[in-house]
C-alpha cells in the first residue's frame, strides 16, 4: 500500500490562476487542481479517460456542444479524445483521475 498526503505533494504553477499537484501510479494519474476565479483551460483533448470531481467552488465544463456547471460533490467524465474546456466560476479545488496514467506529465 502506498500512502499520500496532499500537503506533501509539490505544487506546480501552470498559470497565475492555476496550480496542480500530481500523483502517478502505474495505471492512473490523480491530479488536485486549484483554480482561481476566472481561470480557463482552453479546449483540449487527450487519449486519457478523465473523471473530474469538484471538492469546493464551481466549474463550467464545455464538451461537444454541451455546457454543465459542477459544484461540490458533483462529477463529470470526459472520454478518451473528447475535446473539453474548463472555466472556474469561483475559486475552486477539483480532483481529476486519468487512466491510463499521464506519462506526458512525468
Amino acid at each position: 500500500m502506498d500512502r499520500y498526503n496532499w500537503d506533501n505533494v509539490p505544487r506546480e504553477e501552470l498559470t497565475p490562476l492555476i496550480t496542480r499537484q500530481v500523483i502517478h501510479t502505474p495505471s492512473l494519474t490523480m491530479l488536485r487542481i486549484h483554480f482561481r476565479k476566472g481561470a480557463v483551460l482552453p479546449m483540449h483533448h487527450h487519449v486519457h479517460d478523465q473523471l473530474t470531481t469538484v471538492l469546493s467552488g464551481r466549474l463550467r465544463l464545455e464538451s461537444e456542444g454541451n455546457t454543465v456547471e459542477l459544484g461540490p460533490g458533483e462529477l463529470a467524465r470526459m472520454g478518451s479524445d473528447v475535446p473539453h474546456a474548463v472555466e472556474a466560476l469561483e475559486d475552486t479545488i477539483a480532483v481529476d483521475v486519468f487512466t491510463p496514467a499521464r506519462t506526458d506529465w512525468q
